[in-house]
């Protein structure tokens, strides 16, 4: 089965605009997790805006699963957060500052050393990395020379384009994750995954481990309940 791992960042966005501690965010990351999520995702960004560093180190010891750290490691700050709260996975995401939300991946062959250099710096310290990378083969095989441990495929164009043709949609993404196994790199994905869309891409792509999910998962649950959509989406991936 792949992993559900529930990206919380939403649930800090709510708290954050209205000031308080309501909602909870750790209780949140707590009871994901005892919903039935294999995993916590929080993506700390430079101004705070929606999960803060004091968030991510609250919620580090409660987790009993898998907590994973998105964020551009170009930031010292973030570099100097990962290494101090070791978390199980760190997924490395090119963001420019003050962006909305992610949108591409990173050019891996461009960026070659340094994220060579970045990634053996996690894994020394024993974190297993992901990088996330656009559904081109290129980039996969990029990848592979960087030492990472996983890809996390960027779905938006998948999401986007699937109720105009789903078979084309999700091809670029089965040719990638054929190349990831071919290569020996674990695959996870993100992005504008949801309760539509979710099922046929986890049948589509070979060797999937991991699916990152947060933005769609907190709206459903404004509707379902979030024990309940959390439950709705494991069966999507079951």
């Amino acid at each position: 089965m792949v992993r559900l791992s529930v990206n919380i960042n939403k649930f800090a966005t709510l708290r954050n605009s209205r000031g308080g501690n309501t909602p909870d965010v750790v209780k949140a990351a707590v009871d994901c997790e005892r919903f039935g999520a294999q995993g916590i995702t929080v993506h700390p960004r430079p101004d705070e805006r929606h999960i803060r560093y004091s968030d991510v180190r609250a919620i580090r010891p409660l987790i009993k699963t898998e907590f994973n750290i998105e964020g551009n490691p170009r930031e010292q700050k973030f570099v100097d957060l990962v290494l101090e709260v070791k978390p199980d996975q760190v997924t490395l995401v090119p963001d420019a500052e003050g962006q909305l939300t992610s949108d591409h991946g990173w050019d891996t062959i461009a960026h070659k050393n340094y994220l060579a250099e970045m990634i053996t710096l996690f894994k020394n310290r024993g974190i297993r990395t992901s990088i996330f990378v656009d559904a081109d083969l290129r980039m996969v095989e990029g990848a592979k020379a960087t030492g990472t441990d996983r890809i996390e495929l960027y779905t938006e164009s998948y999401a986007h384009d699937f109720t105009k043709n789903r078979e084309e949609a999700v091809r670029a993404f089965a040719a990638a994750a054929k190349k990831a196994k071919e290569l020996g790199i674990g695959l996870n994905a993100g992005h504008d995954l949801n309760l539509d869309n979710l099922r046929y891409f986890q049948q589509q792509v070979p060797g999937l481990l991991e699916v990152s999910i947060g933005h769609a998962l907190v709206s459903d649950a404004l509707y379902y309940g979030l024990e309940n959509t959390i439950r709705m989406y494991l069966r999507e991936l079951s």
